[in-house]
């Protein structure tokens, strides 16, 4: 998995599940876009499927700090790393 695959994917969650089509990547998603916290438990869900594993809950508050949408996709890439290293070890 590359970052433009998980930036696909994040973007693709925010057309279908949120209706934001052409999300800003440094929009601050509370302002911009009326991010609230039932769509943060959405969104990390998503990112569970599209990991294919569960989010422990340090993985989980990590997530409270997400502002913006770069900030999602480097916080994917980190889990997608991490699972990564798992796998190999």
């Amino acid at each position: 998995m590359t970052r433009t695959d998980i930036e696909s994917e994040i973007i693709r969650i925010f057309r279908d599940g949120f209706e934001i089509e052409h999300p800003e990547p440094d929009a601050n998603l509370r302002d911009k876009y009326q991010f609230d916290s039932i769509d943060a438990i959405e969104l990390l869900v998503a990112i569970e499927n599209f990991l294919g594993s569960e989010l422990t809950q340090a993985e989980k508050k990590r997530a409270m700090d997400i502002r913006s949408l770069r900030q999602v996709y480097d916080y994917v890439e980190a889990l997608a790393r991490k699972r990564l290293l798992f796998s190999e070890g």
